[in-house]
């Protein structure tokens, strides 16, 4: 259990925080209720205070204060909401108490990289064990000489506050608690500094920027804010909130990508995702290190799920009565790392020639593609009907092969090695000093129809389905063969203009095209009791030659090979266990584009 040891002196409590960490914000929340203060004293210079306080009142939406120095260096001062002294000025601003900013306006202080333990320590061993740690290592020699002008104003500012007799509570950062406490036990004069500064802004942030620059993780920080307004919710945990980042990711993966999260996968991130931090010196995990470690468990995909709910801050607006700030990490001289993931972007060679590349449009607020598809005149992505095509031809020759060997027959060599000496039958026999070679026996007729089972995509208990959309396509010319599938919705994922990403739950190919009417409609497959039955039905009913190559988890059920056997077909089972993961997951993906003119674009955005 922590000592409720305080630091306090006079009529002045110390609240000393890490900037922008949620666990000392709600450190500041507990003391700010226990003490009960009159007037709240906050690590800013009274330069800065009125654009400051303009946008605290504006949370939970983001705002930026940045002026120019004399340098010409512009200085940009984010307030976010997990901040430790915006937190303090948000509950003075609540109770009506006074805020004082006593800070010294410096100009050209250096950026502060010192090392700090990792704050959700602060869980284990307590806020107060935490800061005093600091204090016994800390030595008056790191100190700058402008971090001494800085803690002797701020330590004036305190005796003049404690000198009114009210209970004052201070908010400012924990690198300054040692010299604070050594200038607040002596006398001191007013510091000469800055009295006022010209030009001063206020800004809304950019959304695109809140999901670079914020030091908290945006989706730890939307956690907060909405425990702020909700307290029944409860104190958000930093370990929690990696776990539930983790969760909704791998739902909105099932959704977009139809690949489940397995238990071993979120077992290899934990472990990965641990080793990571512990490596770097820290008890939980950044964000870049998370992203990482997604990726490394799972794949691009996944890892692009956690990065867009990581980063999403809800609270923003088309309107904000602002001018709008888009900063890059750059900007604020953040120590940031660059992560690519090759779903998006891809790496184009450097050509002697420049050519001019067209950007592609971006939406100009979420779910404007998806509110623009229509889908009345649909039609597919060339590109993938040749990749489905040459599949299908390689399961007809793939189908062949297998029925061929199942076919064969095994004879002691004569005069002839007929297709190769069977391997197995010579050792087996080989006390006989006999050596056996293998015919294969062509299957009689070709194959016409190839029927490929991703998932049966039975219903639940609630009657569900993940691939409730179901089509007949016809070929658009003598090369291409007719088709019928079943998959997600088109428009339920749109990765562009007009353009549709879905997922094929399983599909037929059968050649010749201009055949088939809907097989959905057609009362003559009624008979079927799912999906996978109704296509291979419609598979053996409509191709003109002999066999029929069915690829499934499963082997046909007897209603079907009842149904080839009447109709004189012949079904070659293959399983689906012998195809590539990697293969199935590329030819499962396909786009439904909202038009023919979408074509001439649609390569920009697949």
């Amino acid at each position: 259990m922590e000592t409720k040891k305080l630091f306090e002196w006079g009529n002045v409590r110390l609240v000393p925080v890490l900037h922008n960490r949620v666990e000392f914000a709600l450190e500041v929340r507990d003391q700010f209720s226990s003490f009960k203060p009159e007037i709240v004293a906050i690590e800013y210079p009274p330069t800065i205070g009125k654009k400051v306080l303009e946008g605290i009142k504006r949370l939970p939406l983001l705002s930026v204060v940045y002026y120019e120095e004399d340098d010409h260096t512009f200085i940009y001062l984010p307030l976010e909401p997990t901040d430790g002294q915006v937190e303090a000025a948000r509950l003075a601003l609540s109770k009506n108490l006074p805020i004082h900013f006593i800070d010294r306006d410096t100009e050209g202080y250096p950026i502060d990289r010192t090392p700090m333990p990792d704050p959700y320590s602060i869980k284990r061993i307590g806020y107060w064990q935490y800061c005093y740690s600091y204090l016994k290592i800390r030595t008056e020699c790191l100190t700058t000489p402008q971090d001494q002008l800085r803690e002797r104003t701020m330590a004036f500012h305190l005796q003049q506050l404690n000198d009114e007799g009210k209970r004052v509570l201070f908010v400012g950062g924990l690198a300054h608690l040692p010299g604070l406490l050594n200038y607040l036990d002596k006398p001191q004069v007013q510091v000469i500094g800055s009295r006022s500064r010209d030009g001063v802004m206020l800004a809304h942030l950019h959304s695109e920027s809140s999901r670079e620059i914020m030091t908290e993780i945006p989706f730890l920080a939307a956690l907060y804010e909405r425990f702020r307004g909700n307290p029944n919710l409860g104190k958000p945990d930093r370990l929690k909130a990696i776990d539930q980042l983790i969760d909704m990711a791998g739902k909105n993966h099932l959704k977009k990508n139809k690949e489940e999260v397995t238990v071993s996968q979120l077992r290899i991130f934990n472990k990965f995702v641990r080793n990571y931090a512990l490596l770097s010196g820290f008890l939980t995990p950044d964000l870049y290190q998370i992203i990482v470690a997604a990726r490394g468990a799972l794949d691009d995909n996944f890892a692009y799920e956690v990065w867009e709910l990581a980063t999403e801050y809800p609270w923003q607006s088309e309107s904000p009565g602002l001018p709008v700030l888009y900063l890059k990490g750059s900007d604020l001289f953040l120590d940031q790392k660059r992560i690519r993931f090759h779903r998006h972007f891809k790496n184009l060679r450097r050509r002697l020639v420049p050519v001019p590349i067209k950007k592609r449009q971006k939406e100009r607020f979420p779910g404007e593609w998806k509110k623009s598809f229509k889908g009345n005149f649909i039609c597919s992505y060339q590109p993938e009907d040749i990749v489905i095509e040459g599949f299908g031809n390689y399961l007809k020759k793939r189908g062949l092969k297998e029925k061929s060997e199942e076919n064969s027959r095994v004879a002691p060599f004569v005069s002839s090695m007929m297709d190769g000496i069977d391997i197995r039958e010579t050792l087996r026999n080989w006390k006989e000093w006999t050596i056996y070679v293998r015919e294969n026996i062509p299957p009689k007729g070709k194959v016409g129809s190839v029927v490929f089972i991703f998932d049966p995509d039975l219903p639940d208990t609630e009657g569900k389905e993940m691939f409730p959309w179901r089509l007949t396509w016809l070929g658009e010319n003598n090369q291409e063969s007719d088709m019928a599938f079943y998959s997600t919705p088109a428009g339920e994922v749109v990765v562009g203009p007009g353009i549709s990403r879905c997922q094929y739950g399983g599909f037929m190919l059968t050649f010749p095209p201009l055949r088939v009417y809907d097989i959905w409609k057609d009362p003559f497959f009624d008979i079927a009791r799912n999906k996978p039955e109704r296509i291979l039905l419609a598979a053996l009913d409509y191709s003109l030659e002999r066999h029929v190559v069915y690829v499934a988890s499963s082997p046909p059920s007897s209603l079907c090979k009842s149904f080839a056997s009447r109709m004189g077909k012949k079904i070659i089972y293959l399983p689906i266990g012998m195809f590539s993961p990697i293969t199935l997951k590329k030819i499962r993906q396909f786009h439904v584009l909202d038009g023919h003119p979408v074509r001439q674009y649609a390569a920009r955005y697949i």
